[in-house]
């Protein structure tokens, strides 16, 4: 099944990168306008997925389709994505993520336990807006080196510009992850019980955790954004049963911080 997710994959990707000419005009799907959003967001954080400590880090924002009519709804949730299908409801595309190493370095409640090592999910996406002012969003990914699972997150955000250039946006999130995901970030095998202290435990597949995010989204000018956000999660099924968090952190998990990006524009023959 690996070796089948994996090849499936990489032939999407192939698939994607044929040049393909648009109806009797010669041009290829990429031929048009285009936009670059490129920033980075500090957040406060747990140190890990379950901690019960948090930390402050610095991530990257990146993300990029076809110049529309109008601005598209973006969420610091929306992992680095481009766009290759757009209209006015819907949009679909490849999207991926980067993973950053987990070891005891993270924190020391990981001492003992097998590091996941950095590596990529890969995979896309697909948003829909069932009125004007929803847009909702799922994401399917593979992960690549860290882990072999698959990971899906779900979020749905109403929106509204409460001043010409301020808008407030909330709503719920979700995820999934598969066995493979599960037991590289919750497992805990007879080896590393021994050297951790920490109960052996084999988790499933399942949904990892649910809970609701905000956001205070500032558009300083056409190109340049700036945002403060709050979400809050509880870990559930595998996540909430796993030892690493019942006896060393916890369920509930807080974040919250600013970011900016800056649009950049361009078009491609």
């Amino acid at each position: 099944m690996k070796n089948r997710s994996g090849a499936l994959l990489c032939g999407g990707f192939l698939l994607l990168s044929i040049p393909v000419a648009n109806a009797g005009d010669g041009q290829h799907f990429w031929s048009g306008d285009w936009y670059l959003n490129l920033g980075a967001a500090g957040i406060v954080a747990p140190e890990f997925q379950g901690s019960k400590n948090s930390k402050f880090t610095i991530s990257p924002i990146i993300s990029g389709g076809r110049q529309g009519g109008e601005a598209r709804f973006s969420s610091r949730n929306d992992n680095p994505s481009l766009a290759l299908f757009e209209r006015d409801l819907v949009r679909i595309g490849i999207a991926g993520k980067f993973v950053p190493k987990r070891d005891s370095d993270t924190s020391d409640e990981l001492a003992g336990l097998s590091p996941v090592k950095y590596g990529v999910e890969l995979g896309g996406f697909a948003e829909v807006y069932p009125v004007d002012w929803m847009r909702i969003r799922g994401e399917l990914r593979q992960g690549i080196r860290s882990h072999d699972g698959l990971v899906a997150d779900v979020s749905a955000d109403a929106f509204a510009d409460i001043a010409p250039s301020l808008r407030l946006s909330a709503g719920p999130r979700a995820s999934y992850g598969s066995s493979g995901y599960s037991k590289a970030y919750y497992g805990v095998d007879a080896r590393e019980s021994a050297a951790s202290g920490l109960s052996q435990y084999s988790p499933d597949g399942g949904i990892q955790s649910a809970g609701v995010g905000t956001a205070l989204t500032w558009q300083a000018t056409d190109n340049l954004q700036a945002s403060a956000f709050a979400e809050y999660r509880r870990l559930v099924g595998p996540a909430a049963d796993s030892s690493l968090v019942r006896e060393r952190g916890t369920a509930n998990q807080l974040m919250f911080g600013v970011s900016a990006t800056y649009k950049f524009n361009f078009s491609l023959q």
